[in-house]
């Protein structure tokens, strides 16, 4: 029983030890964001931690989204960011693609016709 907590313990703790106490990424990279990582930068990432590393690895054959690559880690989408958005940042992971930049208003109102659509089904 002791094992169990302090398992769960350890779970809850390791996000935040792995982007050091971070929750706000560099830039803003959305869910659907491209990344990848060349067949160098995945291997100059053994000296940025285990889990860049294992981040660059993911990119390195095929890109993926930032969600695909916080599915694939197993790390809160949270976590996932902070690091995706170090890494472009550092040269190790390329960004192909982003949406568009939009605003609070903008969103709210694309979520608006969403919803409304959703309804008219």
């Amino acid at each position: 029983m002791e094992g169990r907590r302090a398992e769960a313990r350890g779970e809850l703790v390791r996000p935040y030890a792995v982007t050091r106490g971070r929750t706000e990424p560099r830039q803003d990279i959305t869910l659907e964001a491209v990344l990848s990582a060349s067949a160098t930068a995945a291997a100059e990432s053994r000296f940025a931690g285990h889990d860049k590393h294992r981040i660059a690895t993911i990119c390195e054959g095929r890109a993926q989204s930032l969600a695909e690559i916080a599915a694939y880690t197993r790390m809160p989408l949270g976590v996932t960011r902070v690091l995706v958005a170090d890494m472009v940042a550092e040269g190790l992971l390329t960004l192909h693609t982003s949406a568009p930049t939009m605003g609070f208003v903008e969103r709210m109102n694309l979520l608006g016709r969403v919803l409304s659509g959703l309804r008219e089904l």
